[in-house]
Order: C-alpha cells, then structure tokens, then sequence
C-alpha cells in the first residue's frame, strides 16, 4: 500500500501533518510519500524529532490555499502539492490521496485529474456521522444541485462503501426530507423516493427526518450538497455544545467535580462520539482511485485518523463495486431509454394508421 500525502493543505500544514503521517507509519504498515516543500518537511521533522527516512518527499513548489479558485488546482497552480500528489495518484505511482486542502479544489482535481468510475454521473463526498449505527451522509458539499438519478448512485456507492468499510451486510438507506410521508419534499425528493423504491441494489427504507438520524434511522443518509453541507457541520456545533455545556454541569463546584472524577472515563468516551477527528477523513466516492478529504483544522491525531480511513477505503475494494454498479445503473438506463423510443415510436405508428 502506498498512501500519497499532501502535507501542505490545511490550517495546521505542514507541522500536523507531518506529525500525523508519522503517527500513521507507526499505526499502519504502508508506504508515505509526502508532497509539499522539501525544505520545510526536513525543518519540521528535525525541530519536532521526527523519523522520516522511511519516506519518501516529493518537492512540489506551490500550495493550494482556501482562498484559491477550485479549477487552480488544474490551472493556476499545477505544481502544488495538490496537484501533483493527484497526478501521481493517476499514474498510478501510489494507492490512495489524502488531504487537508480546499474541498473544492481537492473534489475538482479528483474529478479532472483521476476521473470518475466510468457510468457514475457524479461523485460524492461521503462523511461519516456521530449516531447509533454506523452510518455515511452524502453527499456533504460536492454537489450543490442534484437529479434523482445522482440520488440512486449516491446511494448504491454509499451501500458499497457501509457494506466494504464497516461490514453491515445490508445497509439501510434513507433520503433526507422535511417528513417521512411519501408526498413530503421538493418534487425532486418525490421523484427521488420513487426512484430508490424502484431500485433492487440497496435495501431503501424511505425517507428520513434530520432528527431521527443520530439514533440509527439508517446506515446511509442521501441528499444534495448543499443540505449536506450544512446537515454535518450542524451536527459538529451541536455535538461541541453538548460537551461543552457538560463539561459546566461537572465544573460548578466541588460536588460536581467529583462526581466527573467518577464518570470520566464514561465522559471521555462521549467526547469521542461527537469528536470530528476520531471519524477521521470524507471518501470521495465515484473517482475512479481512493481520494479522501481531511478536515481542514485537523490536527496530527485527526489526520492520522484521516489517513487511516484512507487506507481502509484502499484496501476495501469498494471502488470495484462502484464500477460494477455503475455499469448495471447504464445498462438499465440504456434499456430504459430504448423502451421510451419503442413507445414513442409505436404511438406515431397507431397515428400513422388512424
């Protein structure tokens, strides 16, 4: 297994992530590279004490920043990290990508640069979410717009990856909508509902409230982007807020405080749940080879957590099924289509003769 990582993306790049692939090497047999500076990668592994003869640097002269324009990745700036860590990914010269960066120019690159599954109409950045079961939103901030028919991929790569990554035999689906009922929604949702009944490749279990998420309504949550989006990150403050405001509960005095002496343990297992770095990086599910998002405050243990996910995802073979979904998804498309020509086709011939 060679993971490539793009040590410069990110509001903590490159100390975290440096230190994070060391803690990855240690965690996890593979083989690193790391993009970025050279000059700065050696700087920071002598400062901090770090062993990085292992690795291997590739010297990449510019870097990706959150303020630069999605397509730079592939324009503006094509000696970044991030893109030269993707080119590498294409050619085939390492296994899987993992980064920090700008999510627009990270998804736009993956999508220009290593391509989509052949039949996936669009890719999807996955996100695993704090709840009961083990449960994958997408997608959460590729896709503003959606189709119905991006809703169906979405869904069956979702089940691919619950079913790869996670074991769940058969993961649930359900489509995020303001009611459960099946009139409820945009006339997108609607159709959408009626499409993933229809669907023999995942096991949909109908629409999903927001709220019923967190306590395992379903193993694979659907929606656009742009709800996505904001459906995760509320979630984030949600969970920050829970924890903050136990931590006042156990700090109000003397009592209190040893009453969270006892329970600590119990606590700090809470803080995991709804700790963003223990779920480690987003898949981008539907590019044809292993990319994964980081988040970009990510520190050295949340980018370890990102890489290992990455090495998961790598070692799945969940890609294989996505391809092999997507060639059923356009055979049953192509056989669609021919069935509405014939239809067509028989209507002008009755009026032909009428």
């Amino acid at each position: 297994m060679r993971v490539i990582v793009d040590v410069m993306g990110g509001d903590n790049a490159p100390l975290e992530t440096v230190k994070g692939a060391v803690l990855a090497s240690k965690a996890r047999s593979a083989s690193y590279i790391l993009v970025g500076d050279r000059a700065q990668i050696e700087t920071i592994a002598t400062a901090e004490g770090l062993d990085i003869s292992r690795f291997d640097i590739v010297h990449a002269s510019e870097v990706i920043t959150m303020e630069d324009d999605p397509l730079s990745v592939v324009r503006a700036k094509k000696e970044s990290s991030m893109s030269v860590g993707l080119r590498m990914l294409a050619e085939g010269k390492g296994d899987v990508f993992v980064s920090t960066g700008n999510t627009g120019a990270l998804f736009t690159g993956a999508t220009l640069i290593v391509r989509r599954v052949r039949g996936i109409q669009r890719a999807a950045i996955g996100s695993v979410l704090p709840a009961a079961e083990p449960c994958i939103l997408l997608d959460t901030g590729a896709n503003v717009t959606v189709t119905e028919e991006y809703l169906e991929q979405f869904a069956v790569m979702g089940s691919a990856y619950m079913h790869k990554v996670f074991g769940i035999e058969s993961p649930t689906v359900g489509l995020l909508n303001n009611g459960t009922e099946d009139h409820k929604g945009t006339p997108l949702h609607i159709e959408a509902n009626k499409r993933l009944k229809a669907c023999e490749s995942i096991r949909y279990v109908g629409n999903i409230e927001g709220n019923a998420v967190p306590f395992g309504a379903c193993n694979v949550v659907v929606t656009d982007g742009f709800t996505g989006n904001v459906f995760v990150k509320t979630m984030e403050g949600v969970g920050k807020y829970i924890m903050k405001a136990v931590k006042g509960v156990f700090v109000q005095n003397g009592v209190s405080k040893l009453s969270a002496l006892l329970v600590r343990k119990s606590l700090n297992g809470m803080k995991k749940t709804f700790d963003p770095s223990e779920y480690g990086g987003s898949p981008f599910l539907g590019i044809s080879k292993p990319v994964v998002k980081a988040h970009g405050s990510s520190d050295a243990h949340a980018f370890q957590s990102a890489i290992r996910v990455a090495i998961d995802y790598a070692e799945s073979g969940v890609i294989y099924d996505i391809a092999e979904e997507a060639e059923r998804f356009a055979a049953r498309k192509k056989a669609e289509h021919e069935a509405s020509l014939a239809a067509e086709q028989k209507e002008a011939d009755y009026a032909a003769t009428t």
